[in-house]
């Protein structure tokens, strides 16, 4: 069950502290793309999101868009955003994981990933060793498979909370 608790819970990635994860030796930033960053019906970055990603290029961190989602469906983010992209990834399965840290020559040590899934992103993240950063999901509004998925997520955080380990809402760094 461990390899499901995020290092890190933040309310939204808006909420996480990007100068604080540059001073401990993070270089590059895993972001899931549906309800992490925008929701599923958004199909086109905001300014927000544009000056968020422009914040985080000014920092010197690379930002990577790692998403089940489709070709079609991530590259109006990779593009502009201008953050690099990999797209049916197959979360939780390392492979791409591993591609980002082969392609880019990170250590574990090096990266966070950033999600708002336990079964997908946290425990993709946390099965490498790599930084893992939990934020809520951005709507309520998700795909059948997600549902399912937040089903067996409930699970793990009743087991979190019972054992007084991690609960939902309690935020911490």
């Amino acid at each position: 069950m461990d390899k499901f608790r995020p290092d890190i819970y933040k309310k939204s990635i808006y909420d996480i502290d990007y100068e604080k994860l540059k001073k401990i030796g993070i270089k590059c930033l895993i972001f899931d793309l549906d309800n992490t960053i925008a929701p599923i019906n958004m199909d086109m970055p905001d300014k927000k999101l544009l000056d968020f990603f422009a914040y985080l290029e000014d920092l010197g961190l690379k930002c990577i868009l790692l998403s089940n989602a489709s070709k079609k469906r991530v590259q109006p983010f990779k593009e502009h955003c201008n953050i690099d992209s990999s797209y049916k990834s197959r979360k939780p399965l390392k492979k791409k994981y591993r591609k980002i840290l082969e392609m880019y020559s990170y250590k574990d040590i090096e990266i966070a990933c950033i999600g708002d899934q336990l079964l997908t992103d946290i425990y993709g993240a946390n099965r490498l060793g790599l930084t893992s950063i939990l934020v809520n999901p951005i709507s309520k509004k998700e795909k059948m498979g997600t549902k399912i998925n937040r089903i067996i997520e409930n699970r793990i955080f009743a087991y979190f909370e019972k054992r007084g380990i991690f609960k939902k809402g309690n935020y911490y760094e």
